[in-house]
């Protein structure tokens, strides 16, 4: 018996969609980066990128738990000298909670091709709209 290798054209993508209302931003950012990477699928493997598309809706719902929001800041360096960009939580989830989202789930993924070809697959929307109605994304279920 050989280790099974998936292909390029052997690998079939589905869409999920996830409710991040009431939910911690940690908690559904995993769970993104889990269908994303394709760690759900039997035929995974950590050289190939065979995840699936995610449909984030209510982003701006997400929580932030204990202190957090005052707390925890995001920051950015220019690279040149007092380049040091940073924001607070609560001004990020209020100004853009879709950055705050993606951020997460960035982190969560390889630093390398597969990682930054599987956050394509990712979008995320503010409210309860989205724009992928078409693809007929399922809601995730354990």
């Amino acid at each position: 018996m050989s280790t099974y290798m998936p292909k390029a054209g052997e690998i079939t993508r589905k869409w999920y969609l996830l409710d991040a209302a009431g939910k911690p931003l940690g908690r559904t950012a995993t769970l993104a980066a889990h269908i994303l990477r394709g760690k759900h699928k039997p035929t995974f493997a950590p050289h190939a990128d065979c995840g699936d598309h995610v449909v984030i809706v209510n982003a701006e719902k997400a929580v932030l738990t204990g202190n957090k929001l005052e707390q925890k800041y995001y920051r950015r360096h220019s690279g040149w000298v007092g380049g040091l960009k940073e924001i607070r939580y609560d001004a990020l989830m209020e100004k853009n909670p879709e950055q705050a989202m993606m951020l997460a789930i960035k982190g969560m993924l390889p630093a390398n091709t597969v990682g930054r070809k599987s956050l394509t697959r990712c979008r995320i929307y503010r409210g309860a709209e989205h724009q992928n109605q078409a693809q007929n994304p399922e809601a995730w279920t354990l």
